[in-house]
């Protein structure tokens, strides 16, 4: 990780259970960060989709996961889950 007070980049990883099909998913991420009063006001993550769709999704993700359909759907879920997350928790508005 590094940082200053306007932006930030970091490379993590992360291990998970994918709750929509119960698959196991391995990420490598690089984030980056730009921060405006202390808050982070901007949150781009770098990772490749074909390969993580192929370990969430299992066989579609592998015949189709590299296609703008499935990216685009999977775009559209992961939103409005968030936006789902934000309204039942004010604070992160």
């Amino acid at each position: 990780m590094q940082a200053d007070e306007a932006q930030g980049r970091a490379h993590w990883e992360v291990r998970y259970t994918f709750s929509a099909t119960g698959r196991k998913v391995h990420n490598l991420i690089e984030a980056e960060f730009q921060f405006k009063d202390g808050k982070i006001v901007r949150h781009r993550d770098r990772f490749d989709f074909w390969k993580w769709t192929r370990m969430a999704l299992g066989l579609p993700g592998l015949l189709l996961g590299w296609t703008p359909l499935v990216q685009n759907r999977v775009r559209r879920i992961g939103r409005a889950n968030l936006d789902k997350f934000i309204r039942a928790h004010p604070k992160y508005q």
